[in-house]
């Protein structure tokens, strides 16, 4: 792409303000605070394979404590909150590049077959 032909995107960063607030990234995708928020997402989602195999381990030992599930409910709690924004992010700049929106777009979530429940 010409620069003159080139996209202007708006991608939501996976990181928060000091006081909360998403932060945004205006550009064409690349550059250096957009290839340190692509590391800082696959962080994210590495880490949180790592606590979901954690979490069947600690459910698979039957041994927990009541602090133990505590604990792992804060970091699952937290690294569902991370695994979110990096999908609404990426969801976020398929649909600026023009790519078909999902058929839950509306808000209603999946539509999966009766059969698929068993």
């Amino acid at each position: 792409m010409s620069d003159a032909t080139a996209r202007v995107l708006v991608r939501l960063l996976p990181w928060t303000s000091a006081d909360g607030k998403p932060c945004f990234l205006v550009g064409d995708g690349s550059g250096y605070i957009a290839r340190i928020a692509d590391q800082m997402e696959a962080e994210q989602l590495s880490s949180a394979a790592e606590l979901i195999d954690e979490a069947c381990q600690v459910f698979d030992a039957r041994t927990w404590t009541p602090g133990e599930l505590h604990l792992l409910a804060v970091e699952l709690t937290a690294s569902l909150a991370d695994v979110r924004r990096v999908a609404e992010s990426r969801g976020g700049r398929l649909a600026a590049l023009g790519h078909d929106v999902p058929d839950d777009a509306d808000g209603n979530g999946p539509r999966l077959p009766t059969e698929a429940f068993g």
